[in-house]
């Protein structure tokens, strides 16, 4: 019994683990699109986005590890830990986009990481 009710208390602060991560990541990636804004109309704009693609990198980071976190303790779902790991590498081809100057796609794609990030933190 106390096995179990020591579980589920892991369970729940994993998953608690998980919202805040899935969140923290949808708040850096809002802030990328602030930054972008300002990358084009002032002068340290350029700065600020780029200290802000770290942050969301690491953001991204988190969360996977906030998912494995939640998976592995209580044997649930792996579905979130592949969920994270495909939110890090579309990241990480948003880095590569970003330094080799490819608005084209790296502005779509930031789009897409902001509305599929806000449909993770709605399912949580």
């Amino acid at each position: 019994m106390v096995t179990q009710v020591t579980a589920t208390a892991n369970a729940q602060r994993g998953s608690s683990f998980l919202q805040i991560a899935i969140a923290l990541q949808t708040l850096t990636i809002f802030l990328q699109a602030v930054s972008a804004g300002l990358l084009l109309t002032s002068s340290y704009g350029e700065t600020l986005h780029s200290v802000g693609a770290r942050v969301m990198y690491g953001a991204s980071m988190l969360y996977v590890l906030a998912a494995v976190l939640a998976w592995k303790p209580g044997g649930g779902s792996p579905r979130p830990v592949w969920h994270a790991s495909g939110f890090l590498v579309l990241a990480s081809v948003q880095v590569v986009l970003g330094i080799a100057h490819v608005p084209s796609v790296h502005l779509p794609l930031g789009v897409l990481m902001f509305g599929l990030s806000v449909l993770a933190l709605a399912r949580r």
